[in-house]
């Protein structure tokens, strides 16, 4: 089945979805995270094929959010760990997390509560927020162009500030 290539897109967005965006990678990513380190947990933890599991091990590797290192007392074994770059999609995973316990929660009750280990205390909602802390929706959040805009999304920022913020 052919899939839609975002590398050609000038778009954070579609750019990290080229990287994690097929739903096992970030799968893996959180299977690291809950402390997974070898191929058969990845395996057993998620019920992936071998072959799929291979496959996404590789790129992800590749990507360099993923890093293979010796597992002690298993010679010639390699086991996986997330490098700093995988590391930072830990914000992303516990936004995805938080919008499902919203909304997408079989029971409307969460699966998982998120504590700070030091103090037992839950841990805030990711949200946007303004330099002096205050909430902000995507109806208050102005786009302006970065250092890597071309002439195409300039023309998507004005098309999304005028649509959005009416000017």
């Amino acid at each position: 089945m052919y899939r839609k290539r975002f590398t050609d897109m000038n778009c954070s967005i579609a750019r990290s979805l080229e990287e994690v965006g097929e739903w096992w990678s970030l799968l893996i990513v959180r299977e690291c995270m809950q402390g997974s380190t070898r191929f058969d947990e990845f395996q057993s933890g998620l019920g992936i094929a071998r072959n799929v599991l291979t496959a996404r091990l590789e790129r992800l590797t590749e990507l360099g959010i993923l890093e293979r290192f010796p597992l002690e007392g298993r010679a010639n074994t390699e086991g996986y760990r997330l490098t700093t770059k995988g590391e930072d999609l830990y914000p992303v995973l516990v936004a995805l997390m938080q919008w499902g316990d919203r909304w997408a929660t079989a029971t409307g009750k969460p699966p998982v509560s998120l504590v700070e280990d030091a103090t037992g205390k839950p841990i805030e909602t990711l949200v946007v927020r303004s330099v002096d802390g205050k909430p902000l929706s995507f109806r208050q959040v102005r786009y302006t162009a970065g250092p890597g805009a071309t002439s195409t999304t300039m023309e998507v920022i004005d098309n999304r500030n005028g649509r959005v913020l009416g000017g």
